[in-house]
């Protein structure tokens, strides 16, 4: 196989945050449907530590 003809690799970065978003969002619908607002909004502020705790570490 020859190494030195290979294309680059196409970024998927914009496609794999799409994603991300939609699966947020679905389940956050399905969450609400199932326990109330109230478990949304402790999720999203629970995740929201999270990554705020991991954008310090980096």
């Amino acid at each position: 196989m020859r190494r030195g003809n290979l294309p680059s690799a196409p970024n998927y970065t914009n496609a794999a945050l799409v994603m991300g978003l939609v699966n947020l969002i679905w389940i956050f619908f399905a969450l609400w449907a199932a326990v109330g607002l109230w478990a949304v909004l402790v999720l999203g502020l629970v995740l929201d530590k999270l990554i705020t705790r991991l954008g310090r570490r980096a």
